[in-house]
């Protein structure tokens, strides 16, 4: 299957934050072509394990988490009208006109609509429309509505994945099945060679939420490196360059305290070697990423964050180029070759 294809299937699931259990099946299907075991562990997370001939191996951990944002049923009125909450880092102003997927019982589609501008005051008008004020329309009378939906089920942001010109493609979740997708160009690259570490690949999940599948699997895994995979900010109108990375020009580095200094340079070093296009990102704190939770589990686990690019975060339109994708599954699985016999020394500072 072609990234494409794997894209456009990955971003079509359903895997909201804390529910990611409901497409965990036919995530778990992708690994399973390149990895020599795959399971899933009591939070959820999909791992996939590459093993080596090695007798005592070094662990090294990808992560890339597979949840996304989205919302959740609070009451249904006497109309049959949804009032939702959100769940992750949902941008209100985005919601007005939005189409959803309502999980009951049934899967409802569904209409996020407010009062129409000609009937809103010119107070109304001026401002964003709140979350409270929003309701989601399946088009069914209240007594049916109250049958088929529960107070607590999941809705998802309806989008499909489009194609753009050079490259580029668009849709919702691609924060982060990008990163999953890395990580599955990476196992390609290493599939049928012999590597001398034990390679996990992790799709995690409750990202959005507080980085919890990282922080679990970390401590069940204890790997001796761990390299979290996740999007950043690509170049938009309006935004600073320096807030944003420009896509199609490769991958993104992190430097920063919550990044392994020898472990990055010697990333950056391979990139240049295979004339690998990158970038570099500097980060003085808390990535927000699971490297944060990686690089403080049990006694520390030297870390890396890869990045890729995306425009228009936490929407329906997120927007990527597919190089970068390429490029940093080649880069990753060409630096987890090349770690042999380096490892002890890389890891000391």
């Amino acid at each position: 299957m072609s990234t494409n294809d794997f894209l456009l299937t990955l971003s079509s699931l359903t895997a909201v934050s804390g529910y990611e259990h409901v497409s965990l099946t036919e995530i778990k299907k992708f690994f399973q072509p390149y990895c020599d075991l795959v399971y899933d562990d009591k939070m959820g997370n999909i791992i996939g394990v590459k093993k080596t001939k090695t007798k005592t191996p070094h662990k090294v951990m990808l992560a890339a988490h597979m949840d996304e944002i989205g919302l959740m049923v609070k009451s249904i009125d006497e109309k049959g009208f949804i009032k939702f909450t959100n769940i992750g880092g949902v941008d209100q102003r985005l919601l007005l006109a939005q189409e959803v997927i309502v999980h009951g019982k049934e899967e409802l589609f569904g209409v996020i609509s407010a009062k129409p501008p000609h009937l809103q005051s010119k107070e109304e008008a001026n401002k964003a429309v709140k979350m409270e004020d929003l309701v989601i329309d399946v088009g069914m009378e209240a007594e049916k509505v109250k049958k088929l939906i529960n107070i607590g089920d999941i809705v998802s942001f309806r989008s499909s994945l489009t194609t753009l010109m050079n490259k580029y493609i668009c849709g919702k979740s691609m924060d982060n099945r990008v990163g999953v997708a890395v990580m599955i160009e990476c196992l390609k690259e290493l599939n049928r060679q012999d590597i001398d570490v034990e390679l996990y690949a992790a799709a995690t999940v409750q990202e959005e939420v507080g980085l919890r599948g990282a922080t679990v699997i970390s401590y069940d895994i204890n790997p001796d490196i761990g390299i979290a995979i996740d999007v950043c900010h690509g170049d938009t109108p309006d935004v600073s360059k320096d807030e944003t990375y420009v896509t199609s020009k490769g991958p993104v580095i992190t430097l920063g305290p919550n990044i392994h200094p020898k472990l990055a340079k010697k990333i950056m070093n391979i990139a240049k070697e295979y004339n690998i296009p990158f970038q570099t990102d500097v980060d003085p704190g808390n990535t927000g990423t699971d490297a944060w939770a990686i690089q403080v589990t049990r006694a520390g686990i030297p870390t890396l964050l890869v990045s890729i690019p995306l425009r228009y975060m936490h929407t329906t339109v997120e927007t990527v180029c597919y190089n970068d994708i390429a490029n940093a599954g080649k880069l990753l699985a060409i630096f987890i070759r090349k770690l042999e016999g380096e490892l002890g020394e890389l890891l000391c500072y």
